[in-house]
């Protein structure tokens, strides 16, 4: 059976829309990350979310339910106590991403009964996305859009310079929360995708090869939304190929991707630099 032979299958139809919707998602909320270099920070709610997987496998409920409320849980927390300088930003985040993963450990492993395979939460597994999930990813990804739509030039400010935004009397700390929020949700509904140790790749390459090329905010998210599910798509023709799980292909052909992209700007420097020393030895002949 040939790969394209798979599109007849109701699940992989579910796979193509998960991978749309978690491109959307990623894409913009990528952009905001690596624009308020809070990659470390997404590591952090990343590794967190894992203790509300073991605790909603300890209490019979659904692993990404959890995930969630403790990624929100965890973001919020970290930016209010951030704020208030309770604790240092760094150390708040190491904190946070150890008790989650020692608590993801502990609950599902004093559970009585089947341990999951936790490979599907640590490296993804989109092939076993279920219509619910798309329909959440789906969710997540309109109201995202319209979020950053609305309050687009609040966040950039906000982004870019927060100081500014409050003399401005914009609401810094209600947007910050809502936003942090949201890139929680969409670093629990992309675990599928990706998984708990790569999603970080999703939400950060493609914003490092578009950056490469342009710094028009606008364009970053858009471009990286594309170049998200040519990703995504590329991984999964990959991990059909070779029989491999899908969340290492796909940040593989990211990675792929970064490779390709930053070679062609190193050599299209080479050309331009030549083509200047050219002009100059030019111009001293003349």
């Amino acid at each position: 059976m040939s790969f394209f032979d798979i599109f007849q299958y109701d699940f992989f139809i579910n796979t193509i829309m998960a991978a749309f919707f978690a491109s959307v998602a990623a894409g913009v909320i990528g952009t905001y990350i690596v624009s308020r270099r809070m990659v470390f920070l997404s590591g952090g709610i990343t590794h967190a979310s894992f203790g509300g997987i073991g605790l909603a496998h300890f209490l019979g409920l659904n692993p990404i339910l959890g995930a969630a409320v403790f990624a929100v849980f965890s973001a919020v927390g970290i930016d209010l106590f951030a704020q208030r300088k309770i604790m240092r930003h760094d150390s708040l985040i190491g904190l946070w991403w150890s008790a989650g993963m020692a608590l993801g450990v502990f609950f599902i492993y004093i559970t009585p009964g089947y341990t999951p395979n936790l490979m599907t939460y640590l490296f993804g597994s989109i092939l076993t996305v279920t219509t619910l999930d798309v329909l959440m990813l789906a969710i997540l990804a309109l109201v995202i859009v319209v979020f950053f739509g609305v309050f687009h030039k609040a966040i950039m400010f906000i982004a870019f310079d927060p100081e500014y935004a409050q003399t401005h009397k914009l609401p810094v700390y209600a947007l910050s929360l809502f936003t942090s929020a949201l890139v929680a949700l969409t670093i629990v509904f992309s675990i599928k995708v990706a998984g708990i140790i790569l999603v970080i790749s999703l939400l950060t390459v493609p914003q490092a090869i578009v950056n490469m090329f342009t710094y028009n905010y606008k364009n970053i998210m858009l471009f990286s939304v594309v170049l998200s599910f040519v990703g995504i798509f590329i991984g999964l023709v990959i991990s059909f190929s070779i029989d491999i799980p899908s969340g290492a292909t796909i940040i593989f052909a990211l990675l792929l991707m970064f490779i390709v992209a930053r070679t062609i700007l190193l050599i299209s420097k080479k050309l331009k630099l030549k083509q200047i020393v050219r002009n100059e030895i030019g111009n001293d002949i003349k």
